[in-house]
């Protein structure tokens, strides 16, 4: 599996620093990723909708942890260049 494209809007909220689009393989759009700032630092949410219950469940997730390990990292780095590239705009 390969994440051919990332597509990143900066939010720079209290927690929710981004919202994420990733294209994988040039065949398989996933939407509605987020980068969230959590007790340990960065991490990636997977989408998810609310159930009857009031509880989340995701709606799209990896199946094992190096598949995640691989989406978070390629995410957050496209979020820290983004980010760079926001900054850097800004302060021209």
């Amino acid at each position: 599996m390969e994440i051919t494209e990332v597509r990143v809007r900066i939010k720079n909220e209290e927690k929710l620093k981004a919202f994420v689009n990733i294209t994988i393989d040039n065949a398989i759009a996933v939407r509605g990723l987020k980068v969230i700032e959590g007790k340990n630092g960065l991490f990636v949410s997977m989408p998810n909708r609310k159930r009857k219950d009031g509880k989340f469940e995701d709606i799209v997730h990896p199946i094992n942890n190096e598949t995640r390990q691989k989406m978070e990292e390629v995410i957050l780095n496209a979020y820290k260049e983004e980010l760079e590239k926001q900054n850097s705009q800004t302060s021209a």
